[in-house]
């Protein structure tokens, strides 16, 4: 993530710590997703007592989407959960 806009050259980082909050958002990413995983295994294999191939799903899932929610999570906390800093596109 840029230390700066590029473009208005905005400090996206407020104060020290200003993103532990986007731990919970992304914990939150996470139970959304991995319950979905579990319902479209579900769908898809029908078996709901293998206990290890939910696992092997929610592993899977967790490592291809902690990119995803790392990023995300920070930009959600930003621009969207954070009183005080106003996104507007045309500035």
């Amino acid at each position: 993530m840029n230390e700066y806009c590029p473009v208005c050259h905005y400090r996206f980082e407020r104060e020290p710590g200003c993103f532990y909050g986007a731990m919970y958002v992304s914990y939150g990413m996470n139970v959304i997703e991995l319950l979905f995983a579990c319902i479209l295994t579900y769908m898809i294999t029908g078996d709901l007592s293998s206990f290890w191939l939910y696992i092997a799903v929610l592993t899977i899932a967790v490592l291809l989407l902690a990119p995803f929610n790392f990023r995300y999570s920070r930009v959600m906390l930003l621009f969207w959960l954070t009183p005080g800093v106003k996104y507007d596109p045309r500035d």
